[in-house]
């Protein structure tokens, strides 16, 4: 495998790059330290061909237009301390409650104003891939704790991206770190709706007027959302028209890593298999993504044009008793896996 840098540009004068790598097969991903963004991920298909299958932009200024910034869309980055949002903003640890960002109406989402999304990390380049670092500090963003994050990107010549992620911290402190990269297998040349899905679970969580998983779990035998057999994601659609912003509770056991997902188009031959160690996952698919948002070389993205599989902690997690894992302690080190692995 091959992994090359370049300028991207530079963020509050601090020197921001971007890092490709390329396997053997014909797969290249570029990731910048800006967010740990996946910028692009090229992937071959079943004709000989090949197209860009993530959305994001060939410019670092992309990220900054007025159209992204008003949207929030959050592509291909990193999200932390805590992925998804935390009810009314507040949230206990050892008796002890905490007032972070309501940046989404009531409630905090995906690590407040300024989250990790939004730090330059340190970047260096290793054997097998991208070893991104970042330390935020006691009352980042409310947060208690210092707590030192490390995420290894790595691009396999069995054509797997793989994230790894691991944190550690001095106090007590909710973390659920997950990538926010959408995907459309046809390389943007149709919606998601046609794809079709595979997801490993049989029980969601119900959300409540704001949104909010408050724990409710909800059984997903009999209804359309039930994937244990795949269907395209559009079946969704014809009985809620927003689709998915939907969180999946994994059949396997806690803890374990195992395949959870999986994904495919018939078009391009195309197929995404997701396995991961995280107990569950947010499946959505772009209700909210503006149309004024494409690629400067001109992918068109915008609503149902890519999904997300963001595998986490659950949302909410620190207001949900029983919720696993959702508290990082000093004694205990975070570790977390997921990877993508295409074929065509």
């Amino acid at each position: 495998m091959n992994i090359s840098k370049v300028l991207f540009g530079s963020v509050d004068g601090v020197d921001v790059d971007l890092y490709t790598l390329e396997n053997d097969n014909g797969m290249i991903a570029k990731i910048t330290n800006y967010g740990g963004i996946v910028t692009s991920l090229v992937v071959p298909d079943s004709h000989g061909g090949c197209a860009d299958i993530v959305c994001g932009f060939d410019t670092l200024d992309g990220y900054f237009s007025e159209a992204y910034k008003a949207n929030s869309p959050y592509f291909g980055c990193i999200v932390g301390r805590y992925a998804a949002r935390i009810k009314d903003a507040k949230f206990m640890v050892d008796g002890v409650e905490y007032q972070v960002a309501a940046n989404d109406g009531t409630n905090h989402i995906h690590g407040g104003i300024k989250g990790f999304d939004k730090c330059v990390w340190h970047a260096e380049i290793i054997n097998n891939g991208l070893k991104l670092t970042l330390t935020s500090p006691d009352g980042d963003e409310g947060y208690p704790g210092t707590v030192n994050v490390t995420v290894v990107y790595s691009l396999t010549n069995d054509n797997e991206l793989a994230i790894a992620y691991e944190a550690t911290t001095d106090k007590a402190t909710p973390l659920s770190l997950t990538n926010h990269t959408y995907f459309n297998l046809s390389g943007f040349q149709d919606t998601v709706l046609s794809t079709e899905a595979m997801i490993v679970s049989d029980k969601l969580l119900s959300v409540d007027e704001t949104n909010v998983q408050l724990g409710e779990e909800f059984p997903v035998a009999g209804t359309v959302w039930d994937y244990n057999s795949p269907k395209p994601l559009g079946e969704v659609f014809e009985e809620k028209a927003m689709g998915f912003e939907t969180y999946y509770v994994f059949s396997k056991p806690v803890g374990s890593f195992g395949r959870v997902a999986e994904f495919s188009d018939a078009s391009s031959g195309r197929k995404l298999t997701v396995s991961s160690s995280e107990p569950s996952m947010l499946m959505y698919t772009g209700f909210y993504t503006s149309d004024r948002l494409k690629r400067e070389s001109g992918a068109q993205f915008g609503q149902f044009k890519g999904f997300c599989c963001e595998t986490s902690r659950y949302p909410n997690g620190p207001n949900i008793e029983g919720a696993p894992d959702c508290i990082l302690r000093p004694v205990d080190p975070f570790i977390s896996k997921t990877v993508f692995k295409f074929s065509w």
